[in-house]
């Protein structure tokens, strides 16, 4: 067999992730993403992500026929796949009917992870609510090693076991194991995690019989005929996919992709820094202790809750390095004494290879409390005595009876003490500690392996160890990054990982492009001040600076009275119900994606108020105690089902769309039920979403130029892995000071936003030639790094009626402003947002550039304070990669200006080529 070829990973396709994406999600959420019983079951709100992610296998299972019963879930470490895993158990079962789950992994260290997040109620990291409650019944979830025969009403039934068990228990006969007829007896669901393990055959290109991607793939087939299949679902975050043979193993069962840099550029994680340093160990020991306890002094100022621990994690290639360095480790902190310490800060603050920001950072304050030494010294003796070292390298297996395997996975917990933990490679699968800041190499020297394979473990490591710590701050939790665009030092300390390693230039090398294949970026920990943007003195000296003024609409209070109806929330309810019927064995499809159904609309005479009564008991959130929480106006459930301005139960008529051979007749009492309960699980998302306190109005109001725009600190990330997003993560400092219409001497900018401002100045020149008085661009995101009560003005709110992408609750700020003054005072301010995403990520931002098209298309209902006549607001859609939306066309629109120039046509290409000749550092 000829040898597998390397795939460009960014060129591939996954034909059942476009249909997902390209289909009519919205209309799908209808019936499935908003499933109530989903949420309030699981302990933790999914993430946009998660939601998407079962959107897409949704769309799987019940629009494409056959559906696929093989299918792998592609995401990121750390972005909550067993989170996806426990509510993907509760639709198979509630939607599909399986009740038999198979939970399989290659470590047990994962596999009793797992256990705890799927069975053990009494663990703090059990994902469920203490009661799973579906339509009014409490479903148990039990643990078994064979499915029963014979199964109890409400009951999930989910088996545990290593992958190695699962296939030792196929091939080799046993008596009281789990054979090949245990899966054929009743359908069963395999949740395959780490799934990169089960492609040994078809990497090496041979089939073999004994592997374990044979036993998966014989326990997926042992029902292959029959009605209900077995479904295979995989997860994992490390796909080969530029090997041809695991490319084509995949590309049609791929669902869901959600990669490690886009997690990361949502904000999920931490950011990720490299220490590279000659530093012997017994040093970095040392620095890594004052910077972990550097950090958590530095959360106490910051007013973070007092149970903020940062753990350092020592890594070795062998277990005996690994103890040796344990005890030098706590002879060091035993040893150590505050004359010792000032003498160490002082000697490496003098290494000319010192060029670490965040060391640097800790020596400074530690210096500066130089009276406080001895405190502090006896501080980091008690946090980092040895009882609060944790060695992971037990080959004996008695982890778990010394509790420590406990302690190994608990070490957020407030009563778990352990700052440090010595260990080797076996925790780079499973392992999901939050609170992970440091990962330290130490014995380098005897770690003689530098290959590709080597440092592909540690990359994932890395991964693994930069999700983030959702700490409080005042009380707050946050889960995601709070300090990107804070030029200070927080995020450095506070929402990064640091990777110390060893300074050698082959190793690094290597390193470097392991982590450009998994897409993680991370750049060195370099000293990188921030950097002065200022206003030019010219700017300041116009008319414009000292008596303009930006304008931002004004939100107001909601009063309770405004809610009294149930239109006010968005819904457009209609006497006439038409529904689609679409429940349980019909497997019945009538969207437009599948026009060969052949269907018809029919009356349902029997469909009467029982229904509505009946479809409202099953949902916890038709309780009037909650709904008043929505409806304050809201006197009696009688009200809400059968007032005019409510339900109108009285009046309703339901139409359903059936296949051309069903009656009326054929309809059964449960499947009218549960359009209805379809119905008004529509109805609570939008009564939540729309019962807002605050809206955006049409009054806009005026704010002076001089007060909002003034210099500013901003620091450049510095990356050298990065290979996705580009555009918007490779931020450079532009020289503008020989562009008069930019009102700052620099842009600090990504290669998009550079791109936008060199598409505006292709018309400056018909800009100025049209208003004459005043043509400025004004970059605007910056003002949010100042004072938030005084910045949190300048922010546009949705005010449109029934906006088509939902109503949102904040505000936001587009990111640039083109500024334009004619001769006769007339003002044109045009708010314009580039966007360097695409996907579902850019749809769920599409309700920014409705606002902005929504306030270009209606001038006329603005208000102005003081009645200020000589005022236009627009926005542009927004702008892309080459323009490919047509932005600077709107541009020319709508301030009537003509395109005479090849300048102003230049391709995208040229324009990115062009935008490197004004970068500075």
């Amino acid at each position: 067999m000829a040898k597998s070829k390397k795939k460009d990973i960014q060129s591939l396709k996954f034909p059942l992730v476009e249909q997902a994406e390209q289909a009519d999600l919205n209309y799908f959420s209808g019936l499935f993403g908003d499933s109530f019983y989903i949420d309030s079951n699981l302990k933790h709100n999914l993430r946009k992500y998660q939601n998407d992610a079962i959107n897409n296998f949704w769309y799987t299972q019940t629009q494409i026929k056959p559906n696929p019963q093989h299918v792998l879930f592609n995401m990121a470490t750390g972005s909550g796949k067993t989170d996806l895993m426990a509510a993907l158990i509760l639709y198979l079962y509630q939607d599909q009917g399986y009740t038999n789950f198979l939970f399989t992994v290659n470590t047990n260290s994962v596999l009793m992870k797992t256990k705890d997040n799927l069975i053990n109620a009494g663990s703090d990291k059990y994902l469920f609510k203490d009661k799973i409650e579906i339509d009014g019944q409490y479903i148990t979830i039990q643990e078994v090693n064979r499915y029963p025969r014979i199964k109890q009403a409400n009951t999930i039934y989910l088996k545990l076991a290593t992958v190695q068990t699962v296939s030792n228990d196929l091939f080799t006969v046993k008596e009281n194991t789990m054979g090949l007829s245990d899966y054929e007896q009743d359908p069963v669901v395999i949740l395959a995690d780490e799934a990169h393990h089960y492609s040994a055959s078809t990497k090496s290109e041979k089939e073999a019989e004994h592997t374990w991607e044979s036993a998966i793939n014989k326990v997926l087939n042992a029902r292959n005929n029959e009605d209900k299949k077995n479904l295979l679902l995989e997860f994992t975050a490390t796909v080969d996919f530029e090997k041809t043979t695991i490319y084509d193993k995949y590309r049609d069962k791929v669902v869901y992709r959600y990669p490690l840099s886009l997690f990361m550029y949502d904000g999920y994680s931490k950011q990720v820094k490299r220490i590279e340093t000659s530093a012997s160990d017994e040093e970095k020991m040392l620095n890594v202790v004052l910077l972990s306890q550097f950090r958590k002094y530095r959360a106490q100022i910051e007013n973070v809750t007092s149970t903020f621990k940062p753990i350092i994690m020592f890594k070795s290639a062998k277990v005996a390095v690994s103890n040796t360095a344990n005890a030098k480790f706590n002879e060091m902190i035993a040893k150590l004494t505050a004359k010792d310490l000032l003498a160490f800060i002082e000697r490496q603050q003098l290494m000319d290879s010192n060029d670490n920001a965040v060391l640097e950072l800790s020596y400074k304050y530690y210096l500066k409390n130089k009276e406080e030494l001895g405190k502090i010294v006896r501080e980091i003796k008690h946090d980092f005595d040895s009882k609060n070292v944790l060695n992971a390298n037990d080959a004996s297996g008695n982890m778990l009876e010394k509790g420590q395997y406990e302690a190994l996975n608990t070490l957020e917990s407030p009563n778990n003490f352990y700052r440090v933990v010595f260990a080797v490679a076996k925790l780079t699968e499973g392992w999901d500690v939050l609170n992970l800041y440091d990962i330290v190499r130490i014995s380098e020297g005897a770690e003689k392996k530098t290959n590709q394979t080597a440092t592909m473990v540690e990359a994932q490591l890395i991964g693994r160890g930069a999700r983030y710590y959702p700490f409080e701050i005042d009380g707050k939790k946050s889960y995601k990054r709070r300090f990107d665009d804070d030029p200070s030092d927080k995020q450095l300390i506070l929402e990064t990982l640091h990777y110390h390693t060893m300074n050698e230039p082959q190793y690094l090398k290597q390193l470097v492009e392991s982590l450009k294949q998994m897409d993680l970026p991370t750049g060195k920990d370099s000293k990188n001040p921030p950097i002065e943007v200022k206003v030019k003195p010219e700017f300041k000296r116009t008319n414009a600076y000292r008596n303009g003024k930006i304008y931002y609409n004004e939100s107001v209070d909601v009063p309770s009275s405004y809610f009294d109806s149930i239109q006010k929330y968005g819904i457009e309810h209609k006497v006439d119900l038409q529904r689609n019927l679409n429940y349980g064995s019909r497997e019945v499809n009538y969207s437009a994606y599948s026009a060969s159904v052949e269907t018809k609309t029919i009356s349902v005479s029997r469909f009467d108020d029982r229904y509505v009564k009946k479809a409202i008991q099953k949902l916890d959130f038709y309780q009037f105690s909650n709904l008043k929480q929505y409806i304050p106006n809201l006197q009696s459930m009688d009200e809400f089902i059968y007032g005019r301005n409510w339900l109108n139960a009285n009046h309703l008529r339901l139409f359903l769309t059936v296949p051309v051979e069903y009656r009326e007749a054929n309809l059964t009492a449960e499947e009218i039920l549960k359009v209805i309960v379809d119905l008004l699980k529509e109805y609570q998302v939008k009564i939540q979403s729309g019962y807002v306190k605050q809206r955006g109005t049409n009054n806009f109001i005026g704010y002076p130029i001089k007060e909002y725009l003034s210099d500013y600190n901003k620091r450049v990330p510095e990356y050298d892995t990065q290979t996705q997003f580009a555009e918007t993560q490779d931020i450079k400092v532009y020289q503008m000071k020989d562009d008069e219409f930019y009102v700052y001497d620099n842009a600090i900018v990504n290669r998009l936003e550079y791109q936008l401002i060199e598409r505006v100045k292709a018309y400056i020149e018909d800009l100025e030639a049209k208003y004459g008085k005043a043509v400025y661009l004004f970059r605007m995101d910056e003002t949010m790094h100042r004072e938030s009560a005084k910045s949190e003005k300048l922010k546009l709110h949705q005010y449109q009626e029934n906006p088509k992408y939902g109503i949102h609750l904040t505000g936001f700020q587009p990111d640039f402003i083109l500024f334009l003054e004619d001769t006769n005072d007339y003002y044109f301010q045009i708010f314009i947002e580039p966007k360097g995403m695409s996907g579902e990520r850019f749809e769920k931002e599409l309700w920014k550039e409705e606002l902005l098209l929504y306030m270009t298309n209606h001038h006329a209902d603005m208000e102005f304070m003081d009645n200020e006549s000589n005022i236009q607001i627009s926005g542009l859609k927004f702008y892309t990669n080459g323009d490919g939306r047509g932005t600077m066309e709107q541009l020319k629109e709508i301030t009537n200006i003509t395109d005479d120039t090849d300048q102003k046509k230049q391709p995208v290409d040229m324009v990115a080529e062009n935008a490197d000749d004004n970068f500075s550092m």
